[in-house]
């Protein structure tokens, strides 16, 4: 739901000092002080921690340090059968910040393509188009459904306010009404996030819900018409090669300007002496080493990041502690077809069927190869306590079958084989009380020099990776050639990462 004000508060405070342009075309890394650039290290190659190394690597000396043995966390890519597949469903959104689209533009040129969004969603048991177009809502919606929606719609006015502490169902109730809380986002949030929707924070509810009424969401469809949309409207980027290409192009302009990448490395301590971060020791196969330099840049998670500081206060060991992530299971289901749908992605709120969304790689970036061959990804939320995390591969994958049956999308080509991959941290879980907690821990790391807390695990932030790539971007704003960060100017930008809402 849109932020009350959040309009006039970007206005007050984006961009305090304008991103640095022209990231791609730096190629001179002389500067007048010649050797004494600043030294910053960065914790994590994930979308935030490479987004700051392409940043800054014209004006430090940039390591960058991660313990998987490839860039990109998250949002790279990986083959299947040849197929490319990301984690889960992403996409590059045309609401990126301009500098950002501009530098995603010019690192993959014609890779970039421009694609229409032809998902769909399950909406009283209907097949609905997503996102939702008038004439398809109009002809598909059942109509005790849109009735009862538009219903909502006129009593809003009228309809009594919830009381009480506010919660993430309060403000959709009052926002929204009860037919598409009670149909979509409340039955979606507890397979999201495993938590009922009155145990979930406001703050859920400010980063992802984009309309905040019946109203906005029939002016949103209103701009998808022909005549009146603009030329990104219901259309996304995505590289040819797979979402992780725009990692890749990062990570390689980073090393061209003299950037360290340091993979299959694991964080084993950071060292402070009071007030001021001095070191880390990190451990690879070459054994345990120490590491210093003038600020550390951190994008890990904030939980696992208080662990590894020396002796942090009991509140703030206390208040990590609560604070936790949802986790998920992508499941890759391999078909012997060239394409099970024309859908690039289904969603399914229903209860009834565990998975949240699946998508078709291929039909992302429209490509027609390997011939013979497509793979499905089904997104399935679950923690590593819940039963389906201990399940073989071989076993969700024949659940995942019976699952599209249910959906009325039967499986009838031969099933190659079903391979996974498990996320522990895929989602910050906004539970009521939390926004205390990360307040406690994210003061006291703040309050620590030599090091700067960003990116969607560091600032337990449900974003979009364009998100992650502007808070990169106004980090490498705030640091000067000795490699000080100017905090007046980055609690500038914070304001601005807090009125970030999320783009399905």
């Amino acid at each position: 739901m849109d932020r009350v004000g959040s309009d006039h508060v970007r206005d007050a405070v984006q961009r305090p000092g304008k991103f640095p342009k022209g990231r791609v075309q730096v190629t001179d890394v002389s500067r007048p002080n010649g050797d004494n650039k600043p030294e910053i290290i960065i914790l994590g190659a994930g979308p935030a921690g490479l987004a700051a190394a392409h940043a800054l690597t014209g004006q430090a000396k940039v390591t960058v340090i991660e313990r998987a043995p490839i860039a990109g966390g998250n949002s790279a890519s990986f083959p299947i059968e040849g197929v490319i597949c990301d984690y889960g469903s992403h996409r590059f959104h045309p609401a990126a910040e301009p500098e950002v689209l501009a530098d995603v533009k010019a690192l993959l040129g014609d890779d970039l393509l421009l694609r229409p969004r032809h998902g769909r969603i399950r909406l009283g048991g209907k097949w609905i188009h997503f996102p939702l177009k008038l004439t398809d809502a109009v002809m598909r919606l059942p109509k005790p459904f849109a009735a009862s929606l538009i219903g909502d719609m006129v009593l809003k006015p009228f309809r009594k306010k919830s009381t009480g502490p506010e919660t993430f169902s309060t403000v959709l109730y009052d926002g929204l009404g009860p037919t598409i809380s009670d149909n979509f986002y409340f039955p979606y949030v507890r397979k999201l996030w495993g938590l009922d929707p009155d145990k979930l924070a406001v703050k859920l509810a400010e980063r992802r819900v984009g309309s905040g009424s019946v109203g906005k969401i029939l002016m949103k469809m209103l701009r998808l018409l022909p005549g009146l949309r603009s030329e990104t409207a219901g259309r996304f980027f995505y590289p040819r090669k797979g979402f992780g290409q725009i990692s890749d192009a990062m990570r390689n302009s980073a090393e061209a300007n003299g950037a360290t990448f340091l993979f299959n490395t694991e964080i084993t301590a950071i060292e402070r002496d009071g007030n001021r971060i001095t070191g880390l020791t990190i451990r690879d196969e070459a054994g345990e080493r120490h590491l210093t330099g003038d600020l550390i840049l951190s994008t890990i998670p904030l939980t696992g990041l208080t662990r590894l500081i020396g002796d942090p206060p009991a509140e703030v060991v206390e208040a990590a502690r609560a604070i936790r992530f949802r986790g998920m299971i992508l499941l890759y289901l391999v078909l012997e077809t060239d394409q099970f749908t024309e859908f690039d992605a289904h969603y399914f709120p229903e209860l009834s069927i565990p998975i949240s969304r699946m998508s078709e790689p291929k039909n992302y970036n429209a490509s027609g190869a390997p011939k013979g061959v497509t793979v499905l990804c089904a997104e399935l939320p679950c923690d590593p306590d819940e039963k389906w995390w201990s399940m073989s591969d071989e076993e969700l994958g024949q659940e995942f079958t019976k699952w599209l049956g249910q959906l009325g999308l039967p499986v009838t080509v031969p099933v190659r084989r079903c391979e996974t991959r498990r996320l522990s941290h895929a989602y910050p879980v906004y539970h009521v009380g939390d926004e205390e907690r990360f307040d406690t821990v994210d003061q006291w790391l703040s309050d620590l020099d030599g090091l700067l807390v960003f990116g969607r695990q560091g600032l337990f932030a449900h974003d979009n990776t364009h998100h992650a790539f502007a808070m990169a971007y106004g980090a490498a704003d705030c640091i000067d050639d000795k490699g000080n960060v100017d905090r007046a100017k980055w609690n500038s930008y914070r304001e601005v990462f807090a009125t970030h809402v999320v783009e399905d």
